[in-house]
């Protein structure tokens, strides 16, 4: 929606018309990991078989399989 290069309004002005912060413009989110790619994965295809696991259960099936990771990071890749 906003173009960088308008001849006549600048970058702030079309923030401003579409009520977006200029931050907001320029932010751009980081990328997944490929250690979390892989996490959503093994927890997708999980998830299939057992959808009842919850938070604790799904921590403990990845520790089962070798991945040493805390309940706060799956609670994210889950969500």
């Amino acid at each position: 929606m906003i173009e960088p290069d308008h001849p006549q309004l600048s970058i702030v002005r079309q923030c401003e018309l579409v009520l977006i912060s200029r931050s907001g413009f320029y932010h751009r989110p980081a990328e997944e990991t490929p250690l979390n790619l892989e996490l959503m994965r093994r927890i997708d295809a999980q998830f299939l078989e057992t959808p009842w696991y919850g938070l604790w259960q799904m921590a403990r099936h990845l520790c089962r399989e070798g991945y040493e990771v805390g309940r706060k990071p799956i609670r994210r890749l889950m969500a």
